[in-house]
């Protein structure tokens, strides 16, 4: 199989990203701030849970900095902590991801809540159903601020909720906004349909506007060949999107990065190669391993051109339930010419 992708990744830092003892660490979202550092965004949740049905009733969005890209990050602050379970997002929040638009930092990330006690670990282990309650509450929100460091103001709504009848009718998860240059915000996220991952959008005339479905139907189909995980990004004048590949129809190798192009955001062509880039990771030291998950793909942009690939990793031979560690990693992205 060849391992051309569109993304030429140079070898990863070993002592770089961002990781926590005694939790489970994933997303991780980049952004430089307007102190010049670099701050990081990511889900996290006590590593007693365990690491696919503790996210529902556990995770929290946090903050890490370091004085450069690849880091390593230090925690900071947690940003979305439970609030309280009468709202939206009063018990859980999770996929952050974070961005600027104008002079405000757009915090947009998943929430979702329940009632009664969080449950212990050994009630989740044991299948409590407070997790699929959760779950099924997960929808799409946005906190703002004029600072990196916050405050933060939540909206008391979801900005992106389900549409009961529709294939986008369970939850609404995944998000991936993209500021367009005439201000526009296009959000992409997924929903469960037919037991695959499909993706839609909305789009937003600014910041702070109700967003509106562009497609009443999926826009990434591509048959039984599916996709989650998106990120899109606007490069000279269309929209790029990288996303993972389920089941490694599109790319050759399951839960690789998918990489497609669209003119409007709506109609989607995959690349030439198709792949963006591979679970197989070198790193600084010269070590090369396949990474067990390489997931929630989010870039840092700088000055127009993607410098950095930042992504969910855990160790393990792959799959939710396999990882004995889980981390945010950064990999330098080669410079084009």
């Amino acid at each position: 199989m060849s391992q051309k992708t569109f993304f030429d990744l140079l070898p990863a830092p070993r002592v770089g990203g961002f990781r926590m003892n005694d939790y489970w660490v994933w997303c991780g979202s980049a952004i430089r701030g307007e102190d010049g550092r670099y701050h990081t965004f990511a889900a996290r949740w006590p590593k007693a849970y365990p690491f696919f049905t503790g996210y529902p009733v556990a995770s929290e969005i946090v903050r890490a900095s370091a004085d450069t890209p690849v880091g390593p990050y230090t925690f900071e602050e947690v940003v979305l902590p439970a609030r309280g379970a009468t709202f939206w997002d009063g018990r859980m929040t999770h996929n952050p991801t974070i961005h600027k638009v104008g002079d405000t930092y757009a915090l947009f990330y998943i929430g979702a809540t329940y009632d009664g006690p969080t449950p212990t670990p050994d009630a989740v282990r044991a299948g409590s159903p407070v997790t699929n309650a959760s779950y099924a509450t997960i929808r799409i929100g946005l906190a703002m601020a004029t600072s990196v460091c916050g405050p933060w103001t939540r909206l008391d709504v979801p900005v992106l909720d389900v549409r009961p009848g529709k294939w986008d009718s369970s939850v609404v998860t995944n998000p991936a906004p993209c500021v367009h240059p005439d201000g526009r915000i296009f959000l992409y996220y997924r929903s469960n349909y037919n037991h695959q991952c499909r993706i839609g959008v909305a789009v937003a005339e600014r910041l702070g506007a109700p967003f509106e479905r562009l497609s009443d139907d999926p826009i990434f189909d591509f048959g039984d060949d599916h996709v989650e995980d998106p990120f899109v990004w606007w490069a000279d004048g269309h929209f790029e999107m990288i996303a993972k590949d389920q089941e490694g129809g599109l790319t050759g190798e399951k839960h690789a990065g998918v990489h497609a192009t669209s003119p409007d955001g709506v109609h989607w062509t995959l690349s030439d190669p198709p792949k963006a880039y591979s679970r197989r990771l070198v790193w600084d030291d010269g070590a090369v391993t396949v990474q067990g998950s390489l997931e929630r793909p989010q870039l840092l942009v700088e000055d127009g051109e993607p410098r950095y690939l930042f992504a969910a990793t855990g160790d393990g031979p792959g799959g939710f339930r396999n990882a004995k560690n889980t981390w945010n990693v950064v990999v330098p992205l080669k410079a084009e010419g």
